[in-house]
């Protein structure tokens, strides 16, 4: 799931122990992480590869130099709330 409300965009995972959230833009190119192969909490950039931890938005593999930045998220009566 992707949020658009103001900023950048902000995809949000559900992973087995919970919900996690980065920017969905990858940081090496103009790409939505949204759209790309999760595999072991990670994300695979559908552009070029690049992998990037879901929990933290840290960059694991080149091409991409820089993590994203990751967002907390808290479930309250089933809504979800993001900490921008």
């Amino acid at each position: 799931m992707v949020y658009r409300g103001g900023g950048k965009p902000i995809a949000i995972f559900r992973l087995p122990d919970g919900y996690f959230a980065i920017e969905d833009i990858c940081s090496h190119e103009e790409a939505s992480l949204s759209e790309g192969e999760i595999e072991d909490g990670n994300i695979e950039c559908p552009l070029h590869g690049a992998i990037f931890d879901i929990k933290t938005g840290k960059n694991l593999t080149l091409p991409a130099v820089l993590p994203v930045k990751s967002h907390a998220v808290k479930i309250e009566n089933g809504d979800i709330f993001l900490e921008l």
